[in-house]
């Protein structure tokens, strides 16, 4: 159910985290794209990342995700662009996915650290499909801004507090997986508020036009929940960030 609902809250987006288009194109002139790299995108959700990069720099790719919803988005956003002949996505889990050894000048993993059991996990996973020292690897990760109350960590990480770390103990996981931090682009409040906000409208919308289905009640169940989390404890005290990683 928990993907079911993301599909219908995120149908009007096309990045599905809290980074705005402008942080997109700032992260793709940190990485240097150009003609010529190829890029792996585990959990690519409708693909923004790969088809933007792909339009502007000439970059070519494979993203990966299990929703068929998404991934059509994705492939509709290629078309868009003009991309379909450089771009490709797959439809499949992202954590059996096979990476081919030194295939990729960037390896992305955006904001789905659960594919490898966490960041630690998700990193040595995806490293070994880095092309030489100078690739690089991606991924959006949360961390705690401040030490979260009990109650925040009970609804944000199912009362497990070490599900994210602060800024300094994430940079302490990331060189535990042998890799160095060389950049990071943040989120900021507008970034999680138009990320998080305006799924509500889309849920709001689809209740009102779904009322007889049977996911209805689950849905609002989610939507009540999630809106209520995000109001008391999300904005406050959970970050996000991108993290620029290469091998040392």
């Amino acid at each position: 159910m928990s993907l079911r609902f993301h599909e219908i809250a995120e149908q009007n987006h096309r990045i599905l985290n809290p980074f705005t288009e402008d942080q997109l194109l700032l992260l793709g002139e940190i990485c240097g794209i150009r003609a010529g790299q190829r890029q792996l995108d585990l959990c690519c959700g409708k693909g923004e990342m790969l088809c933007c990069w792909s339009a502007l720099a000439g970059i070519t790719g494979v993203g990966v995700d299990i929703s068929p919803v998404f991934l059509a988005a994705a492939r509709r956003r290629a078309a868009e662009l003009q991309v379909s002949e450089q771009v490709s996505f797959v439809e499949g889990n992202a954590s059996v996915y096979p990476i081919a050894p030194g295939a990729f000048d960037i390896v992305s993993c955006i904001g789905a650290t659960w594919i490898g059991g966490g960041l630690v996990g998700t990193l040595n996973m995806a490293r070994p499909g880095l092309r030489g020292r100078d690739a690089l690897l991606l991924v959006g990760e949360p961390y705690w801004i401040d030490p979260p109350p009990d109650e925040a960590v009970a609804a944000i990480a199912g009362g497990n507090a070490a599900l994210f770390a602060s800024l300094a103990s994430t940079l302490e996981r990331i060189e535990s997986a042998g890799l160095e931090l060389v950049e990071m682009v943040a989120a900021n409040h507008h970034g999680w508020d138009r990320y998080t906000a305006r799924q509500w409208l889309a849920v709001s919308d689809w209740l009102r036009a779904n009322p007889g289905s049977p996911d209805a009640a689950h849905v609002r169940e989610l939507h009540e929940r999630y809106r209520r989390e995000y109001m008391a404890y999300t904005r406050r005290y959970l970050g996000w960030a991108v993290f620029v990683l290469r091998q040392p």
